[in-house]
């Protein structure tokens, strides 16, 4: 076994078992002392033979021991692994969270009076990088609806440098359509940065369908176990060697023990998927015939909003997705949630184990509006048998009306 996944001609299942396994990492395949997995290297510092040595490690890529910054093994093969999965891309930048990846892409191509367009959907910390960290460094950030490519294309300026797409929305689902919206930004000289954690590379194939920047988080499907803070940032050529040196501009790096973990979480990834988005599918269809919702908002469901552009650019879902009850009140979304013994409350999603939290985006919308009245939930889908969820929801149903 070549022990790597560089040869485009494997399908994806093949390359999440093969990507980042080189034999300079492993050992050769079959020899004494060769492992599946490379190992987990801790060093700050690289020690070198001679000067010589030591001016060889200087290229700054992947795989040339320099400083612990830059990487070993570990993570290099994380990086290896993602950049494998993503269509298109020459590297991947490794950060030590979601919202790190996000800064880290957003800081490579914005400059001080520079304008930046963010989809009014994006994940709240998001909002908050451009109402905070990027507003202190002197770029403007504006809203925009992200179904309307019109209004996108409005919104431009001369000063406008790049676009911060979110497909489907995190929170309410929206799935925007990157090819336009895409096609637009370029036309105008913007940079696409698009938050792609939904779907995963496996579910929607970012660069080609036009973005020029591909983040996801981490630690939601690739982790996969709810243990570890991880983003990461792909791109082709040019865009990957800024994000690079920006990030070590940063002082970014991630930890080999949580790039091990990111690693084992990678090789099972397509089968949670799978299962996840199966059960999530399976529920979606379920709560649309209940009396006590009003919407399911989940795009992989047939009928519901963004069904259509998800069947045209997707070829894979999640378990995430959201409802909306048919009235009620806030004390009794809360009770429903409450009720709920299967669904653990919290943030994040993407783990095995499922979760639930109020759906509450009212207050994070600045081009688009979400009435105050209009109550509803997220789930994020696990591992757990999905009767067993199924019975839970009904029962939690039970504390709803109760109210």
């Amino acid at each position: 076994m070549a022990g790597s996944a560089d040869d485009e001609g494997f399908n994806p299942a093949t390359r999440l078992v093969l990507a980042g396994r080189h034999a300079d990492w492993t050992g050769i395949p079959g020899a004494p002392g060769a492992v599946v997995n490379p190992a987990v290297w801790r060093a700050s510092t690289h020690l070198y033979p001679d000067v010589a040595a030591l001016h060889a490690g200087k290229p700054n890529e992947d795989g040339h021991f320099y400083y612990g910054r830059r990487g070993a093994p570990t993570q290099w093969a994380l990086a290896d692994a993602l950049t494998a999965l993503e269509a298109g891309a020459a590297g991947t930048v490794l950060y030590p969270s979601g919202v790190a990846a996000l800064a880290g892409a957003l800081l490579t191509v914005l400059r001080p009076g520079d304008v930046l367009l963010m989809t009014d959907n994006a994940y709240e910390p998001t909002r908050n990088l451009g109402r905070g960290l990027l507003k202190d460094f002197g770029v403007e950030t504006r809203w925009f609806d992200p179904l309307d490519p019109a209004a996108f294309e409005a919104a431009i300026c001369d000063k406008t440098r790049a676009v911060l797409l979110e497909s489907p929305g995190s929170l309410t689902m929206e799935v925007q359509d990157v090819p336009a919206l895409s096609a637009i930004a370029h036309r105008h000289g913007m940079v696409v940065v698009l938050d792609n954690t939904w779907a995963s590379p496996l579910g929607f194939r970012a660069l080609e369908r036009g973005a020029d920047i591909a983040v996801m988080s981490l630690t939601k499907h690739v982790g996969g176990h709810s243990d570890l803070m991880m983003g990461s940032a792909s791109a082709g050529p040019d865009l990957y060697r800024k994000l690079r040196l920006r990030s070590q501009q940063l002082g970014q790096v991630v930890s080999p023990d949580d790039a091990s973990l990111a690693l084992r979480g990678l090789r099972t990834m397509a089968l949670r998927l799978a299962q996840e988005t199966s059960s999530a599918l399976e529920l979606a269809k379920w709560l649309e015939s209940r009396p006590e919702v009003a919407q399911v908002l989940c795009p992989m469901l047939p009928g519901s909003p963004g069904h259509e552009l998800w069947a045209r650019d997707f070829s894979g879902g999640c378990g995430l997705f959201s409802f909306v009850f048919a009235g009620g009140s806030a004390a009794q979304c809360d009770a429903f949630v409450d009720a709920l013994q299967l669904f653990g409350i919290g943030y994040s999603w993407g783990g095995f184990e499922s979760l639930v939290t109020p759906l509450e985006p009212a207050a994070i919308r600045s081009a688009t509006s979400w009435p105050k009245d209009r109550f509803g939930v997220r789930l994020s889908i696990g591992l757990e048998d999905v009767a067993d969820l199924r019975a839970d929801i009904e029962q939690a149903f039970a504390a709803w009306r109760a109210g």
